[in-house]
């Protein structure tokens, strides 16, 4: 029987991404390719900044607004200040929006910072608690029986809506 050896030759290096690796060649933890410590590196951005924004802009948000629930500061600092009430209201006393493709901004504004009962064309319905109403969108929290959780959705998916 005959033993089968094979020597490994010197590896060209090879250039990644992250430059010149030799196979086999091993880093301590923390250093090496490609690391960075925490908050440092390509593709970091302190929060609320980045590439082509202005601090605490993102894209598709007003001035402000970012893309999370709104700053501690205001009335919009977080969920209601409790439960959403215990009815749910007939889709008859609603705003119907029967035929028309979106809801309009204005007409839901005046619902912002109140518990308002929303309609989905999908057939999904919620107490919800809006704290923005853009052109295109509303964002706010939205009840998901035991919760508050933030939410956003487009003006165009809403078929009807209800606010105390």
């Amino acid at each position: 029987m005959q033993d089968y050896y094979f020597d490994r030759q010197p590896q060209p290096s090879t250039g990644g991404i992250f430059g010149p690796f030799q196979p086999g060649q091993f880093f301590p933890p923390g250093q090496g390719p490609g690391f960075f410590p925490p908050g440092q590196g390509p593709g970091f951005f302190p929060p609320g900044q980045g590439p082509g924004f202005p601090p605490g802009q993102g894209p598709g948000f007003p001035p402000g607004q970012g893309s999370g629930p709104p700053p501690g500061q205001g009335p919009g600092s977080g969920p209601p200040p409790g439960r959403p009430p215990a009815f749910v209201p007939q889709q008859a006393q609603a705003q119907q929006t029967a035929g028309v493709l979106a809801v309009d901004p204005g007409a839901i504004r005046r619902c912002m910072f109140r518990y308002v009962y929303i309609w989905l064309d999908n057939g999904q319905q919620f107490w919800a608690w809006l704290v923005f109403v853009g052109r295109n969108s509303v964002a706010g929290w939205r009840w998901i029986g035991f919760r508050w959780v933030w939410f956003g959705i487009d003006l165009n998916r809403i078929s009807s809506f209800f606010c105390l």
